[in-house]
């Protein structure tokens, strides 16, 4: 019951989103009398999508959305196992860090589309091109915030651990990691977004599919209803992301870490 509830305020709160961020844009078209020819509402976005004239192109835009969904999903859950399984070697082994984390600094201040084209070069134009892309940018955030949720263990506990004679690996796995958990899902909650990103600037330079191609193809032949139809799929499923994982985090704070879980 207290799942199912966690759920519908979930999906209240992502529809109340939605309906927020059409508002704003629907004012912001119409108060600066934006070009009509150039600019789409959520309204005339809706029309577009609804009109049953358009089975083609409704059936253009669902295969696009799977396809970047599919890049995105795999490239959030690839960034997040590596980051995580990094942090944890981070926290048993200081030398690791040391050795490890300047150069992951390093990468991350290399634009990713400057990275694109070479990433491309080196893994193809396929699947696993953009799982590296859409890797990359999951990576960090949750590699950073991770690894200082690991350090900002009270002392007391680790002092606790080491006391009963428990090894590093008993407390990094009774203590540490649980500790880090609200850490991580927050850190995924801001990496999946940018997973999406990362996929659809992948689609764009380097494959030739999904919804990232279709949004560049539909600039330059100026299909801008469709252009702007993409950038709402993509901006709720962004929000749809967010809610999911936050759905997901209080599922498992509530089982491995219910001191720290948000109360109903």
């Amino acid at each position: 019951m207290r799942a199912t509830w966690r759920l519908l305020r979930g999906v209240g709160g992502a529809l109340l989103s939605v309906a927020v961020i059409c508002g704003v844009w629907q004012l912001l078209v119409k108060g600066f009398h934006l070009d009509p020819f150039l600019t789409r509402g959520p309204l005339d976005v809706w029309n577009y999508l609804t009109d049953p004239s358009h089975d083609d192109e409704r059936a253009l835009l669902w295969d696009a959305s799977g396809t970047t969904a599919l890049d995105a999903a795999i490239g959030l859950l690839g960034g997040t196992v590596a980051a995580l399984v990094t942090a944890l070697s981070f926290a048993l082994w200081r030398g690791v860090e040391q050795t490890f984390l300047p150069i992951a600094m390093a990468l991350r201040a290399v634009p990713l589309v400057a990275m694109t084209p070479l990433i491309a070069l080196i893994f193809g134009r396929g699947l696993l091109a953009v799982t590296v892309i859409a890797g990359i940018v999951t990576f960090f955030p949750v590699l950073v915030n991770v690894s200082l949720a690991l350090r900002a263990v009270p002392r007391s506990s680790m002092d606790l651990m080491r006391a009963y004679g428990a090894s590093p690996y008993a407390t990094l796995r009774r203590v540490q990691f649980p500790g880090a958990l609200p850490a991580l899902f927050a850190a995924m909650r801001v990496a999946a977004p940018l997973a999406l990103v990362g996929a659809l600037l992948a689609e764009w330079l380097a494959t030739g599919k999904g919804l990232g191609y279709l949004m560049l193809a539909s600039v330059t032949t100026f299909e801008l209803d469709r252009m702007w139809a993409g950038v709402t799929i993509v901006t709720v499923a962004s929000i749809l992301l967010y809610t999911l994982i936050s759905f997901l985090e209080q599922l498992t704070l509530s089982r491995f870490a219910p001191d720290q879980a948000r109360p109903l």
